[in-house]
């Protein structure tokens, strides 16, 4: 795909996902675990990252520095296409419905 069609928005929203499940992967034990979500708006991406509970503190990093250097990278590879990035770091939805599911049954 040529530069002006991603400066565009055609396909400058998949290098920004592409590439925070590039790494997302690339620190987790079970990458085939990470399930990365985009939602595109008229002027925003979403990227909802989701991981297993037991390993969101290695995607989110000591003080949050690898997910504030996940949110640099990704808004750096949408500058093309003029949109804000943000980037949303889980649990997987189905940890968070066993862990509602526990609590409730707990109350």
């Amino acid at each position: 795909m040529s530069d002006t069609a991603q400066a565009e928005g055609h396909g400058g929203e998949s290098q920004a996902r592409d590439l925070v499940e590039l790494i997302v992967k690339g620190l987790v034990d079970h990458p085939e675990d990470v399930e990365v979500v985009e939602q595109v708006g008229e002027r925003s991406i979403v990227i909802r990252v989701r991981v297993p509970g037991d390993e969101v503190g290695k995607v989110i990093g000591r003080g949050g520095r690898i997910a504030n250097s996940l949110r640099l990278l990704a808004k750096a590879a949408a500058t093309k296409i003029r949109k804000s990035v943000w980037v949303d770091i889980a649990k997987s939805e189905q940890e968070e419905a066993a862990e509602a599911k526990e609590e409730h049954t707990q109350s």
